[in-house]
């Protein structure tokens, strides 16, 4: 009985990008950090994946093919956010390569993006509401008091207040402060009123350095998990409501403490 003996010949498989494609892409990337960067990874990741499954190079689209493109995430029901921002993405992926010359003109020049409204329909928490989240937080878990008091008190976001680190903490003219990363890498520090100190204090605890929050594994709390910690402002993560709440009352408590000048303190 003949044996069928499998051939060891190597099949030719195709790049996925070819390397002139893969120099725009990591030129492009490497001009993000954090969580900027992740999200245009993401957005590339889903275009370049359509593009495979279409049988397209990445500079071998045209503009009906990003078109097409932006169609099919509206028939996958993606919200009109996330296909302006995918295409926006797309279009500054394109830019690049034109301005390094590694592209003759972009495919995405002129793709129609949907339109947003960037008015805001989130209905803030009041005075009373803010008191209630904060004496709620305070009969919690140490943590999530001293979270809830930074976004609320301070205005940080929460990437800004799980970025934080113990180390980061310190007294300038009489006052507690916190040294924070804001978007775009930009580091300021903010003072902190007696109750935020107070909480942040507390959950510390007998910790020397590290992240100032912490996950049940002992590694960073990311932003995911301090949703789960936070119930203001609807679904997981969304602190807009409770900084955009005590904005106005943060700014007078620092002028009248004397604190900082009487400016805006957490421009956005």
């Amino acid at each position: 009985m003949a044996t069928t003996i499998p051939s060891a010949a190597l099949v030719p498989i195709t790049p996925v990008f070819t390397n002139t494609e893969r120099l725009a892409l990591a030129g492009f990337l490497a001009g993000y950090s954090g969580l900027t960067r992740q999200a245009y990874e993401l957005d590339l990741r889903q275009f370049a994946s359509w593009c495979q499954q279409h049988q397209l190079h990445l500079f071998g689209g045209r503009r009906a093919d990003i078109e097409f493109f932006a169609r099919d995430l509206e028939a996958r029901g993606r919200a009109r956010a996330t296909i302006t921002r995918r295409l926006c993405t797309v279009a500054g992926f394109y830019r690049y390569a034109v301005e390094e010359e590694l592209l003759d003109h972009s495919p995405a020049a002129h793709v129609w993006r949907p339109r947003l409204d960037y008015e805001s329909h989130a209905v803030g928490l009041d005075r009373n509401e803010l008191g209630a989240l904060l004496v709620a937080a305070g009969l919690g878990p140490p943590a999530k008091h001293a979270l809830i008091s930074l976004l609320a008190l301070s205005g940080l976001r929460v990437s800004e207040a799980t970025g934080a680190d113990i180390e980061a903490l310190g007294v300038e003219r009489g006052h507690r402060t916190l040294v924070i990363t804001r978007k775009g890498g930009k580091v300021v520090t903010v003072p902190l009123a007696p109750r935020t100190a107070r909480a942040l204090d507390l959950a510390i605890g007998e910790r020397t350095g590290g992240p100032i929050f912490l996950a049940s594994d002992g590694r960073r709390l990311d932003r995911h998990g301090a949703g789960r910690i936070v119930p203001a402002g609807g679904p997981p993560g969304r602190d807009h409501q409770a900084r955009g709440a005590a904005h106005v009352a943060t700014c007078v408590h620092h002028r009248r403490a004397g604190i900082w000048p009487a400016r805006r303190l957490h421009r956005r």
